[in-house]
């Protein structure tokens, strides 16, 4: 849902593209993918629609909602391991490397991770109430975050938006 907002608030209007069971968005020269598939085979389609865009790894920001973040929380890499995110593990496997930028948005609920199956529940789950003004404050964040990584790239981006 927290991606699904940030696209939202930068107005981009995917399109479905079965061929890489993805939905596609073109803003200027920037393209905007959203994986169809489950989360932990969500490197397929990212790595196909790069090769076939011929988008480098390097030039692919990868934004995703992390258990391991407070809700709120905001932070970029310029590469790095998956953190034990089954869809960055994907990501990894198909490009072959871990060398791309991404961008953490954090979902983790005030007593942190869910443990178990209340973790499934929670991540496909609706926000509380006293959560909403939170998830409106990041997704401003997250999306004024992309904007700048598009003008400026990932390491002022890195520089303005990971302070605390």
């Amino acid at each position: 849902m927290v991606l699904e907002e940030v696209a939202h608030r930068l107005a981009i209007a995917f399109q479905p593209e079965k061929k890489w069971n993805a939905h596609l968005a073109r803003v200027a020269s920037t393209w905007f993918i959203k994986p169809q598939t489950y989360m932990n085979d969500s490197g397929r389609s990212v790595a196909a629609v790069a090769k076939f865009q011929k988008i480098t790894p390097a030039e692919t920001l990868v934004v995703y909602d992390d258990l391991d973040l407070p809700l709120g929380g905001l932070r970029l890499r310029p590469a790095g391991s998956a953190g034990g995110h089954n869809g960055m593990k994907s990501i990894i496997s198909h490009f072959g490397t871990d060398v791309f930028p991404r961008m953490k948005v954090g979902i983790a609920p005030e007593g942190g991770r869910p443990d178990g199956g209340r973790m499934v529940g929670y991540v496909l789950g609706r926000f509380q109430e006293d959560e909403r003004a939170t998830l409106a404050q990041v997704i401003d964040r997250a999306a004024d975050a992309v904007q700048h990584i598009l003008k400026h790239g990932v390491e002022s981006a890195m520089n303005l938006f990971n302070r605390k």
